[in-house]
């Protein structure tokens, strides 16, 4: 068993997303909103640390905020077929940062 996490920071690929874990074989999900460092750095008032202030030039402000989804995967076979099918999806949109997903194993699942 694996958690598969997706960071989705163009908010607005969402539903396509979704219908794609759907497709895949995904049962459900928990979707999170979220915020990156650099986008906190980008968007705060931080302007009196040197730092900051060039490191702002590089971040994007046009998406500041993302969502996070997450969802356990119970075989190999679905995590690599979910992987491909969102991995497919991102590559044909040619759009720079956005997303990107990660899994992690998983050892027990508790039901409290």
């Amino acid at each position: 068993m694996h958690v598969l996490f997706i960071v989705l920071n163009r908010i607005d690929k969402l539903d396509d997303v979704l219908a794609i874990m759907l497709k895949a074989g995904v049962k459900g999900a928990t979707i999170l909103d979220s915020q990156g460092m650099g986008s906190v750095i980008a968007t705060g008032n931080n302007d009196d640390v040197p730092m900051f202030g060039t490191l702002k030039a590089f971040f994007d402000r046009d998406h500041p905020y993302s969502k996070t989804i997450f969802t356990v995967i119970h075989n190999d076979e679905l995590l690599e077929n979910v992987t491909d099918m969102v991995q497919s999806y991102i590559d044909a949109e040619k759009i720079p940062n956005i997303a990107f997903m990660f899994s992690m194993p998983i050892g027990k699942i508790y039901g409290v």
